[in-house]
């Protein structure tokens, strides 16, 4: 039989009085613990304002909205739409890129935006590009509450308009009761 190396020791062994001793102190801590609650909590959520739109809130359609846009003997053709709440008062816009249908070439594009409010027809509110820019939309979108948009144009009038050779990006956002243009931080990948 092998001996071990450390002594036994009197106090590794419990007893009955050891067992006593620790419910009764545990006993103690709780106790203690319910009689020393802290304060109750006096904090307050703020208060957010949020307006909800009318259950029946649709997008306006831009069509047969009368656009103001010169096209001679041809129609104004919506070439691109999208839609969402611009102005945060609950009720969507609709962002129209809208073009003279020439049928062949490339016209510029204006962009507008439209809202319903109580009229029975929706209704130009901002013009966000003129035509007379002679820009071309490309890569459109409204998403959390701006319009962004890629924008093909011409450095010089000597520029023909089946080649545009400068490209931009622009951002619009409802702010102070305009939209305002800013250039959109540009992707970057990894």
């Amino acid at each position: 039989m092998q001996q071990s190396a450390v002594p036994e020791l009197a106090h590794t062994h419990t007893r009955p009085i050891h067992w006593v001793a620790t419910a009764t102190a545990l006993s103690a801590v709780v106790a203690l613990s319910s009689l020393l609650q802290p304060d109750p909590a006096t904090a307050v959520q703020p208060r957010t304002e949020t307006r909800s739109a009318p259950a029946t809130a649709k997008a306006p359609d831009p069509t047969g909205v009368d656009f103001p846009i010169e096209c001679g003997p041809t129609n104004a053709l919506v070439r691109k739409k999208a839609s969402g709440d611009l102005d945060g008062d609950g009720i969507p816009e609709t962002v129209a890129v809208v073009r003279c249908d020439a049928g062949s070439g490339n016209p510029p594009d204006g962009v507008y935006v439209l809202t319903q409010g109580n009229a029975t027809q929706p209704r130009v509110v901002a013009t966000l590009i003129n035509p007379k820019d002679r820009l071309t939309v490309q890569d459109f979108a409204v998403r959390d509450a701006a319009v962004t948009a890629t924008l093909l144009g011409y450095s010089s009038i000597d520029v023909p308009s089946c080649c545009p050779d400068v490209t931009d990006r622009a951002k619009w956002q409802w702010n102070n009761g305009a939209f305002v243009r800013s250039s959109p931080p540009e992707a970057r990948s990894m």
